[in-house]
């Protein structure tokens, strides 16, 4: 992964797909130590039609999702794992929202890899908008087998 890598890498690392594609661009990333990623915030996002009407503000559960998808990209990086394969969510710790996220904001995602034992994955996650911490949180993540296409 190149500095700058924007949606088509990412698309090849993360399986998931709109309305569930989290990031849009790779701004750092150190294979074994960490990176940066961006998620822009808007107003057309699916959820905001029903988180809250008329106040949206997005889920915690999401921006915890969009750095777990980061997070998935440091970890194939770092491992050198071939596209497609899948990464499952294996747990939340300490998880904390700072700031309320709303459209029009960029969600700046920074991940530490804090440590790694066989295949399970540590991460210590923060979600930034501008100077202000939205979340915090360490993630766990395990590598799975490569997805295979449909009808292989």
């Amino acid at each position: 992964m190149n500095e700058q890598d924007g949606i088509r890498e990412i698309m090849k690392r993360v399986p998931h797909r709109y309305p569930f594609l989290l990031v849009d661009r790779v701004l750092e990333c150190e294979p074994g130590k960490s990176i940066t990623a961006l998620k822009n915030v808007t107003v057309n996002e699916p959820f905001f039609g029903g988180h809250f009407p008329g106040h949206p503000v997005m889920p915690g559960v999401l921006i915890l999702e969009a750095l777990a998808q980061a997070g998935l990209l440091l970890g194939m990086r770092t491992v050198d794992a071939e596209d497609g394969t899948i990464v499952y969510f294996a747990g939340i710790d300490k998880a904390r929202f700072k700031r309320q996220v709303i459209p029009g904001d960029q969600l700046l995602l920074k991940l530490v890899i804090g440590s790694t034992k066989k295949r399970l994955w540590r991460f210590d996650a923060e979600a930034w908008v501008g100077d202000e911490l939205a979340c915090r949180a360490e993630l766990m993540a395990i590598p799975g087998a490569p997805a295979k296409a449909e009808g292989e």
